[in-house]
């Protein structure tokens, strides 16, 4: 379950009735549209779980966070909501909460999401970052877990060559049993380019530094939400 605090409506009584007219002033119609700030919402990505282990609870969050914001502003209106999410439903909590308080960003970025898992998958290699697949004309490869990280590697630094010294500190840990050494890695790489079948060579050799992904017509990427920046990766 997600929840959050909502703080909102600030006070109609600052509206003040504008005073009509005079025939000097010119009439609202005539000004621009001004548009000012009357309110913010923050929201807070927080279950009831992760809240008991940090020694506090929703309540008492937005009790702490309501009693704040009348000691600076004590003329704001407040209101809170919760957010209810199925138990085991995916996602972040931030985001769960963006989507159920109806967010136009996060309803947005949902449907082109759906409308992308419509899209005609019978051809082509689709890597799935977000779910950790690949698709192969439609049907999933049976991809190893070292063997999607390799491409996955690869695909988020599309166009640059990296070398095989660089793939191996990447993807395999010092204290790793099997951990391979530079020309090894070229064992890995034709193990992938097997699985890959006909569009092995979305996975290019640059000889003697190591290999690159460029873009291809025969591949789609899917990101997905909060994938890792290349530079963090």
């Amino acid at each position: 379950m997600s929840n959050t605090a909502l703080l909102e409506r600030p006070s109609t009584a600052a509206v003040r009735t504008a005073p009509a007219p005079t025939a000097a002033a010119p009439l609202a119609a005539d000004l621009p549209a001004v548009r000012s700030p009357r309110g913010f919402a923050l929201y807070v990505g927080l279950d009831e779980i992760k809240a008991a282990e940090a020694g506090v609870s929703l309540p008492l969050l937005v009790d702490a966070l309501r009693r704040t914001l009348a000691e600076l502003a004590p003329g704001a209106e407040t209101h809170a909501t919760v957010a209810l999410a199925p138990h085991g439903s995916g996602g972040r909590d931030l985001d769960v909460v963006r989507l159920a308080l109806q967010e136009p960003g996060a309803i947005a970025r949902t449907k082109a999401a759906a409308e992308e898992e419509t899209v005609d998958e019978d051809g082509g290699v689709v890597v799935d970052i977000s779910r950790k697949r690949v698709l192969i004309d439609g049907e999933s490869a049976a991809f190893t877990y070292k063997e999607f990280e390799l491409l996955q590697y690869l695909v988020l630094r599309e166009g640059r060559t990296i070398e095989r010294s660089e793939l191996v500190s990447a993807l395999w840990q010092a204290q790793d049993d099997e951990t391979p050494g530079e020309r090894t890695i070229d064992v890995h790489v034709r193990r992938l380019r097997a699985k890959l079948g006909r569009y092995e060579d979305i996975v290019r050799t640059v000889r003697g530094i190591g290999y690159r992904f460029d873009r291809h017509a025969d591949v789609v990427i899917r990101y997905g939400h909060g994938t890792p920046s290349p530079d963090r990766f």
